[in-house]
């Protein structure tokens, strides 16, 4: 099977601007740095791993691991959003439909985030 230029694997589908794919090229390894030490940190530092409400609110208080499950959850909902957007490309919706599914994304994106956030600093407030 030959690829016609358009199918360029490297490059970004129609209908998908640049900024969007190097997002989500960008993020794509930055996920698998960042669920490395996820584990790494989540479930072989901790002896027995974070199984209390008590171990998870003293990780907590090290200000890193906020910054670092912020960054995480941001990695996560940015490429796959991103991801969704490129799958829903392939059907070929019209513009104003596609225009729609571009803001629910980024709403949803923005809520799921903001909560996160949210609950990660509430998280990291009670250890203090």
């Amino acid at each position: 099977m030959t690829q016609t230029p358009s199918q360029n694997i490297s490059a970004p589908k129609s209908g998908e601007n640049a900024w969007l794919w190097l997002v989500k090229i960008a993020t794509g390894p930055l996920l698998i740095v960042l669920i490395f030490i996820h584990f790494i940190v989540n479930h072989f530092t901790a002896e027995n791993g974070l199984l209390t409400y008590t171990d998870v609110i003293a990780y907590y208080k090290n200000p890193l691991i906020p910054a670092m499950e912020i960054c995480f959850l941001t990695a996560v909902v940015a490429h796959s959003l991103i991801g969704l957007r490129g799958i829903i490309l392939d059907l070929k919706p019209a513009r104003n439909i596609l225009r729609v599914i571009d803001w629910i994304l980024v709403i949803g994106g923005i809520l799921v985030i903001s909560y996160g956030t949210w609950l990660a600093l509430t998280i990291a407030a009670k250890g203090v």
